[in-house]
């Protein structure tokens, strides 16, 4: 019988789909080296983010057919290493969609609004109105750096609001744009003309460091970024000093470039910004959602059939 191992905390309904198949051992926490010692015994590798499977893991994994991550992007695997070993790597393409879509909308407005502090104030003992003066959105520009099924969610809902749109997708057509509701532009009009921009992107060379020093000099002194896609996407301490010299007006970020977030300038700031720690595809439905569509696949694989959901590994924004 086939075996798979679970390296990351997977919801329940993961583990039936697989135990129908395979006998599934649930080893979470493990480091790198722990993982190359016991993985020649598996024939699939089930992770979620916490696990990053290495090319020394590959290798390692002599039996290994399929490594699948319960979420959106593949980042944490070695792709390279592993097609080169044929083995498949799948993901959960929309499994938690509207989890990441739903986060970043939340996080705009509670940053517009001044709501973690404002919160806090209160929970306090004071009343301070004052302090809290916030900006609405309606007819604000959103600029939507990313247009597939995350950026795409976000543009619908932001045009329900009444918010301008506009985007930057290098993989996307105008008339797709259109249809959306989005003025298609480079991204340096989109850097200069949005007063919201919310990035949805993974984390390529090209896209490490997209919003870096130069890039927040082009934004307004009103505009406020929005980071749920991936860390490294900006440049940390060069954001902590825009926020700090006033060159834009807030940030909210949920992903980090070393997780979980260490020392870092951004913790320091005031209500201008709004840290949490990796929400995007945390709700019950997310959870459920990637865990069944990645076993199924590792299921399917292990019965010798093709996996179907999320196993074309691109570089096209999602």
């Amino acid at each position: 019988m086939s075996k798979v191992l679970v390296s990351d905390p997977i919801d329940q309904a993961g583990i039936d789909i697989l135990s129908q198949v395979a006998t599934v051992d649930v080893n979470t926490g493990l480091s790198p080296e722990e993982l190359v010692q016991i993985i020649p015994e598996y024939d699939a590798l089930m992770i979620r983010s916490g696990s990053r499977v290495t090319k020394e893991i590959i290798e390692a994994g002599t039996q290994l057919k399929i490594i699948g991550r319960a979420g959106v992007g593949v980042d944490n695997v070695d792709v390279n290493a592993a097609t080169r070993k044929g083995i498949v790597v799948v993901n959960s393409p929309e499994g938690n969609t509207i989890a990441a879509a739903e986060h970043a909308l939340a996080m705009m407005l509670a940053l517009s609004r001044y709501i973690p502090d404002a919160n806090s104030s209160v929970k306090s003992g004071n009343w301070d109105r004052k302090s809290f003066i916030g900006a609405e959105v309606y007819m604000k520009t959103i600029g939507v750096v990313g247009l597939g099924k995350i950026g795409s969610h976000v543009a619908n809902v932001a045009k329900a609001m009444g918010m301008k749109l506009l985007a930057y997708d290098p993989f996307i057509s105008t008339e797709r744009a259109e249809q959306l509701g989005c003025r298609l532009v480079e991204m340096d009009m989109l850097l200069q003309e949005a007063d919201y921009i919310t990035l949805h992107i993974p984390k390529t060379p090209e896209t490490t460091h997209l919003i870096n020093a130069a890039a927040l000099d082009k934004m307004k002194p009103t505009a406020r970024i929005i980071n749920c896609a991936r860390g490294g996407i900006i440049d940390e301490a060069a954001l902590a000093e825009a926020l700090k010299s006033g060159k834009i007006a807030g940030a909210a970020i949920d992903v980090y470039e070393t997780e979980p977030l260490g020392e870092s300038a951004l913790r320091s700031l005031g209500k201008e910004v709004i840290l949490t720690p990796h929400l995007g595809a945390s709700t019950a439905e997310a959870q459920v959602n990637v865990a069944i569509d990645v076993a199924e696949q590792i299921r399917d694989v292990l019965l010798g059939l093709p996996a179907t959901i999320g196993s074309k590994y691109s570089r096209i924004w999602s």
